[in-house]
């Protein structure tokens, strides 16, 4: 097992924040634009943003992009972010809607359900899932009871719709699983981003009035899920990432859910019930039960993480 550096923890819980935070910016936007207008604007800003960390981490390498399967390897990414933005479109947009209709802290802890939802989908790919799985999954639907169902037995509109967003991060994350070693992943994240942001615009341009005086008044939590959850975020989760275990990286990134309530209550004055903190913590235990070191298994789904 890899050691674990203070250094790398920091960058990665300092990951795990900007990502908490973001529910609250997404929220407060969804009082001014659209969803879909949103995650335009979101989109092609991370994008934009990780523009300049291409160009230094693709420093002293022009010599590697020299290869004779040069030809491939584009084509691998071309293929490997378009997909991922499109995959990326359904999610982020199935929980931007949702959050309009819930709380920050339900949805990040529902929304980082995707961790146990990914080694489940992984079946269907072949994938062997070990028992502990599982039994993260009786505890996370447990938790999703205590946590979303009403005395009649329903789940909210908000709820649902985060739900089917972290059902869509899974699928995400292993359509990252499967182009991620075969291609660049910042520059794959570029793309994916672009793409997203394309195919949120036509949405936003079917289904909404988009207005620049009201994405101008959005700003603030447009430029933060821009500039700092998509790529600031995604790029000190390269770094901290670089070199460390990642079971213990995923670990510390699943801290998001726990952020995103503490960002809700001190930013927007949101309050969680008993029944409601006591669903939190059966998730939380089952996502922490589901990245535990266990017995490694050929064809296992890898540890990866969605890009917010």
């Amino acid at each position: 097992m890899k050691k674990v550096s203070w250094r790398s923890s920091l960058l990665l819980f300092l990951t795990a924040l900007i990502w908490g935070v973001a529910f609250v910016a997404q929220s407060v936007g969804m009082d001014y634009v659209g969803g879909f207008t949103f995650n335009f604007a979101r989109c092609m800003i991370g994008g934009a943003a990780l523009l300049p960390c291409i160009w230094l981490f693709g420093r002293g390498k022009e010599e590697e992009r020299e290869r004779k399967n040069k030809k491939e390897e584009r084509k691998m990414l071309a293929a490997g972010g378009v997909c991922c933005g499109a995959a990326l479109f359904l999610a982020s947009n199935l929980q931007q809607f949702g959050i309009k209709y819930t709380t920050v802290g339900k949805a990040g802890f529902i929304t980082a359900l995707y961790i146990v939802l990914v080694p489940v989908l992984g079946l269907f790919l072949k994938k062997r899932v070990q028992g502990k799985v599982w039994i993260s999954v009786a505890l996370a639907v447990g938790g999703l009871y205590l946590l979303c169902m009403t005395e009649g037995f329903s789940l909210s509109q908000g709820d649902f719709l985060v739900l089917l967003g972290a059902l869509a991060f899974a699928v995400h994350i292993l359509v990252i699983d499967y182009f991620s070693p075969k291609a660049d992943g910042v520059k794959m994240s570029c793309i994916q981003f672009f793409s997203c942001g394309v195919l949120s615009g036509i949405a936003m341009l079917i289904f909404e009035k988009p207005s620049l005086a009201a994405m101008l008044q959005a700003w603030m939590p447009i430029l933060y899920a821009g500039i700092f959850s998509c790529g600031v975020g995604y790029t000190l989760q390269i770094l901290g990432q670089k070199g460390m275990d990642p079971t213990v990286a995923s670990l510390i990134l699943s801290l998001e859910s726990v952020v995103s309530v503490l960002a809700g209550w001190a930013l927007l004055g949101e309050t969680l019930s008993l029944r409601e903190l006591s669903g939190c913590g059966l998730m939380f235990l089952a996502i922490l039960l589901a990245q535990l070191p266990g017995r490694e298994e050929t064809g296992s789904v890898s540890d990866e993480r969605k890009t917010d």
